[in-house]
């Protein structure tokens, strides 16, 4: 069968991806986000002739990160605003979607990693699409305005001194504008993308607005692919969850979907502040200025360069504060016209109340970012004490999580503090909040801790929900996440979790009830049917967390 697409910008052939799906990948949603339109909002895919060939993904965004069974980035690589899509063979009226936001810390991965193939999913009668996005800095660094764009900077390197404790050792950065100062002057070959056509400066959530392009072209194109435009989820996990909660309180964004499913979304947060400086700090590890002009006049790849230069200065220096613990120098900036107010506060107020929110966490999230050396490793009550103190937490939170946990080693009592600060009690704080504002939010929990054929003890880590949710756990390549090859159990708690991620996309419903009380949590457990009831990880104690303010505001 010819499998060709009509859509407003040219003709797709896409191809059989089971005999009952077929996908169409790599489709421009937006034009290539460099040259003059660095640093800009996304502007319209050009149009193209002929029929375009839809059988392999489109190029990762900029970034250094190399993820087993996915593309990397290569420097040149342009077009890399693009979704797939994969739609039921032969289509049956007009379907619910479900558009799927990658994680990766706002720095990297891509919707071409194993996990996200829609193949299961679209047999439940779902259109499914996925899509790239900026992230690092194209995407998510502030480029500043005013003032504090004229302001050059000196930079330099000092890696013996850690001068300057805010850039973290190995960095320094000192600002020192002079009068008459014009970045414009000498800006280098591509200063036509410092500002937009009317004047105006770059604006920060770029990979934000990114999004909402997409959803746009779903919102024009996805008939042709047999789904309705009406009846959007979307969807995400760990920084593409909380993309899509921000999303639910940004004016662009409204009317684009009635719903979303978030796993893990991750709390933290930035000031413009925070994100200046931040910039301040890749322009100097990048050898430029921290203006538009300065930023725009090195590529990509040298931005790339320089922010994991600033990481592993984070990493190597305990006296850095937070973000020595698991450097990450991007997070959505409030503030300003692209997002006002954060999710918590903007759902408390109703912003979304017509639309639905499946919320889920899993309960041993950051024994992943230990496994993989993503974070430092604490091993003495000092350092855990040291830790509370550089995330400001309560002291009696820190002896809460001690006492739960009674003989436990000083490492899990870290993951499990750092898991819940991060994404277990954001979750359910998003859950309350949207019931308090009128929505209607399900709450979940991901708690499976066996698996493989001989039901061996799994850990129930971040991203080891999105296989299941998915319907992807027999490729090897997820070997690592899921634990091992699956056994029966675990085949048996994908279809559920398939089959109530295809519900809510269809009418909201996931199988469980809302949450209706926001003093009491309703969670739905997901485990296989052979782990014991009483086996459960504790969630987040709502007391101990009493103190602590969110959405997390720490560099």
């Amino acid at each position: 069968m010819d499998d060709v697409f009509e859509t407003t910008h040219g003709a797709v052939r896409g191809f059989r991806a089971a005999d009952d799906v077929v996908a169409a990948l790599g489709i421009p949603y937006a034009a290539p986000p460099f040259g003059a339109d660095r640093f800009r909002a996304p502007r319209p895919a050009p149009p193209w002739s002929g029929v375009r060939d839809g059988t392999a993904f489109g190029p990762v965004a900029p970034q250094s990160a190399e993820l087993p069974g996915a593309p990397s980035w290569r420097p040149g690589d342009e077009d890399v605003l693009t979704v797939n899509v994969w739609t039921p063979a032969p289509a049956t009226g007009r379907l619910p979607v479900l558009v799927w936001i990658h994680g990766g810390a706002y720095t990297f991965g891509s919707s071409a990693q194993p996990d996200f193939d829609g193949t299961a999913l679209a047999r439940t009668g779902l259109v499914v699409v996925t899509l790239n996005y900026r992230l690092g800095f194209e995407g998510f660094g502030h480029v500043p305005a005013g003032s504090d764009a004229y302001a050059p900077v000196s930079v330099g390197v000092d890696v013996d001194s850690g001068a300057g404790a805010g850039a973290g050792a190995g960095v320094y950065v000192s600002v020192c504008g002079g009068a008459g100062f014009d970045p414009y002057v000498s800006a280098g070959a591509h200063s036509d993308a410092a500002t937009d056509p009317d004047g105006s400066a770059p604006p920060d959530n770029r990979g934000l607005l990114d999004l909402i392009a997409a959803l746009r072209w779903i919102r024009d194109e996805i008939g042709a692919f047999g789904g309705d435009p009406g009846n959007v989820t979307l969807a995400g996990q760990s920084s593409g969850a909380t993309a899509a909660v921000c999303l639910m309180v940004m004016e662009e964004a409204r009317g684009l979907f009635r719903r979303v499913i978030a796993h893990s979304p991750v709390s933290p947060f930035h000031t413009r502040g925070i994100a200046a400086s931040t910039t301040r700090e890749i322009a100097a590890a990048a050898g430029c200025e921290a203006t538009p002009a300065g930023l725009a006049s090195v590529t990509p790849q040298a931005l790339v360069a320089a922010s994991d230069q600033v990481v592993d200065a984070y990493r190597r220096d305990p006296a850095s504060g937070s973000r020595h613990y698991d450097p990450s120098l991007f997070a959505p900036v409030l503030g300003g016209s692209t997002l006002p107010v954060d999710p918590l506060t903007g759902l408390a107020e109703g912003a979304a109340r017509g639309v639905n929110l499946l919320l889920c966490h899993t309960t041993e999230e950051y024994w992943l970012l230990d496994a993989v050396g993503s974070c430092a490793k604490l091993t003495t009550d000092a350092q855990l004490d040291r830790f509370a103190a550089d995330f400001g937490l309560d002291g009696d939170l820190v002896e809460g999580y001690r006492s739960a946990r009674p003989g436990a080693p000083v490492p899990d009592v870290h993951l499990a503090l750092f898991g819940d600060l991060l994404f277990g009690e954001f979750t359910h704080r998003l859950a309350e909040a949207h019931a308090a504002g009128g929505g209607l939010a399900h709450l979940s929990v991901f708690d499976r801790r066996r698996g493989g054929a001989d039901r061996t003890a799994v850990r129930a880590w971040h991203c080891a929900d999105i296989p299941f949710a998915f319907g992807n756990l027999d490729d090897d390549r997820l070997s690592f996440l899921v634990g091992g090859a699956p056994g029966p159990e675990d085949h048996e708690l994908a279809r559920r979790m398939v089959r109530a991620w295809s519900d809510f996309a269809a009418t909201g419903d996931p199988g469980w009830a809302p949450v209706t009380d926001t003093t009491r949590r309703t969670a739905h457990v997901w485990t296989t049917v052979d782990q014991p009831a009483g086996d459960r990880r504790p969630l987040p104690d709502r007391a101990l967390w009493a103190t602590t303010d969110f959405p997390l505001l720490r560099p």
